[in-house]
């Protein structure tokens, strides 16, 4: 009789399968597609004051009431388009959260107008390479950073919303900018050498 060995995880995602699959295939990995970055902009700022499961659990919702994560086509939402999604309910239904979406969604395209890409505008922050943490046990993970303090206040000025310094350090997280898999999990990069 055989035993099946599991690796070991950061315990965050515990054992329900969404959690633990975008634990093992999406957090800490880089992103460098734009309408990958977009979709996590829009989500974590969905997420703020409620569980990053209750969102996942809404993504394909949102994928859908968002076009996709398409920044051009949701810029363009109207007023129309805020009370059909405020009346979704397969969304978090609030209207400064669906509304800084759509506002985001021009500032996001101004910045890719600016810089080439939202890619480039962002991962220069880090100069292109991920930020590898070395953490043991969750409580010394860090829920912002000076890092995360200035991207979140650079945003702010240029209008954004719902971006504040705790978000934007789950978006860095999120997006593979921050690897924050502790040192036991499967994933750290210690753990593989």
């Amino acid at each position: 009789m055989s035993s099946v060995s599991h690796p070991l995880r950061c315990p965050w995602c515990g054992t329900d399968p969404l959690y633990v699959d975008y634990h093992d295939k999406e957090w800490g990995v880089p992103v460098h597609d734009e309408k990958r970055h977009f979709e996590f902009l829009t989500l974590e700022a969905a997420q703020a004051g409620l569980s990053w499961i209750t969102i996942l659990r809404k993504r394909e919702n949102y994928r859908k009431a968002f076009a996709d994560f398409d920044a051009q086509k949701v810029a363009l939402f109207g007023k129309d388009k805020v009370e059909t999604l405020l009346q979704d309910a397969g969304i978090v239904r609030n209207r400064l959260k669906i509304e800084s979406a759509i506002s985001n969604a021009g500032k996001f395209l101004d910045i890719c107008a600016e810089f080439g890409s939202w890619d480039a505008y962002f991962w220069r922050y880090t100069e292109g390479r991920p930020v590898i943490n070395h953490w043991k046990s969750m409580s010394e993970l860090p829920a912002s950073t000076p890092l995360s303090d200035r991207i979140s206040g650079e945003l702010k000025k240029r209008g954004f919303r719902f971006t504040g310094t705790t978000i934007m350090y789950a978006h860095m997280q999120a997006i593979g900018m921050v690897n924050d898999h502790l040192t036991t999990c499967f994933l750290h990069p210690a753990y593989q050498t």
